[in-house]
């Protein structure tokens, strides 16, 4: 393939290792409100999606009532838990030094409000290499499946879609990317990842599916 000339990065799941630390903590505050709920239901249910999406599907799909507060509980639930257990995926800080040195731009696009994209990236250090280059749903109408958020950081980035190379972890960031119309790598390598999760990425169009990020300069020909 072609270098790209931006590669997308994904947020939870693919630049810090979250998503099992947000799954349990969803776990326990449902189980507080009277529906017992395991991690692992919930990583199978939610990854991928912002907590409002979340907040709705359970409303509306398991007819439990929720808090009016319950987003902002649990931002909070997972602001602690990530202080105290959060880690940048093992790999990334190489790839993103490689990266700062290319001719190919990166970037963030997560579900995640700005907050917890910068709290999450300042706790694993790694916020240092994309400055203001952080892209969130909530600055976009429809987060993903949707494009638009995909669409935008590419607009704000300056690069067509075509050049631009997605790495995501989750059926639903799949999805954004190849209906911005770009090329979707598909990571597998976080703690969350089940033996479902490369067909599960694959179905939904990731084009490539891996397992290591130091397997990554090599699949963006860098």
């Amino acid at each position: 393939m072609m270098t790209p000339k931006l590669v997308i990065f994904d947020c939870d799941g693919v630049l810090v290792d979250s998503e099992m630390i947000a799954s349990r903590e969803l776990a326990a505050y449902l189980s507080d409100l009277g529906r017992p709920t395991q991690a692992a239901e919930c990583r199978a249910a939610f990854t991928g999606m912002s907590i409002k999406s979340v907040g709705e599907m359970v409303q509306r799909d398991w007819g439990l009532a929720l808090p009016d507060n319950f987003v902002d509980q649990l931002r909070a639930r997972d602001r602690v838990a990530f202080e105290r257990d959060l880690q940048a995926v093992s790999g990334v800080a190489e790839i993103l030094q490689r990266l700062s040195h290319s001719q190919t731009a990166f970037c963030v696009a997560s579900s995640g409000t700005p907050e917890k994209i910068r709290h999450s990236l300042g706790i694993t250090a790694l916020i240092t290499y994309f400055g203001d280059h952080l892209f969130s749903a909530s600055q976009v109408a429809h987060g993903k499946p949707a494009p638009d958020l995909f669409e935008f950081a590419a607009y704000e980035m300056g690069v067509p879609p075509e050049h631009c190379v997605v790495i995501e972890d989750a059926a639903p960031g799949v999805q954004g990317g190849v209906a911005a119309g770009m090329d979707v790598f598909g990571f597998i390598g976080a703690s969350h990842a089940g033996p479902e999760s490369a067909a599960n990425l694959k179905d939904a169009g990731a084009r490539i599916v891996f397992n290591d990020m130091r397997k990554l300069p090599a699949l963006l020909n860098l």
